[in-house]
């Protein structure tokens, strides 16, 4: 079994180590819509053209459960006027479901249970009264 929630900012961490392209002003855009009528946003690219790199580029920067500053210094997103109000400021669910194409029923099954434990537990340290 693989980690297939929550997983904070250690595949963007991963990512940043290799070639890559800075894709932060995603953030920017993203961070300018909230009270707007353009709060949804849509990620939609080709397949192969890196939404999940983007799915995780968004989990590290959003997600209160760590720290993901050093990460982002030096990138676009660092020397956007938005950049120290949402960081790390939300509870983030991501879940990557890329892997249950190849699997069997009884294994997506099994994800799925762990995920939802996963979500209650989760739930209950952050929102218990």
């Amino acid at each position: 079994m693989g980690r297939y929630l929550n997983l904070c900012n250690e595949e963007f961490r991963s990512m940043i180590k290799g070639i890559y392209v800075d894709k932060t002003e995603m953030i920017a855009f993203i961070n300018s819509t909230p009270g707007t009528n353009n709060k949804l946003t849509c990620v939609s690219r080709p397949r192969r053209f890196g939404k999940s790199h983007a799915a995780k580029m968004l989990c590290a920067y959003y997600d209160d459960v760590c720290d993901s500053r050093a990460l982002f210094e030096g990138l676009a997103i660092s020397r956007d006027a938005s950049f120290e109000t949402y960081l790390n400021k939300y509870h983030v669910i991501y879940l990557d479901i890329t892997l249950f194409i190849s699997l069997s029923r009884g294994a997506i099954k099994k994800i799925v249970k762990i995920s939802k434990l996963r979500l209650l537990r989760n739930y209950r340290r952050h929102f218990r009264k």
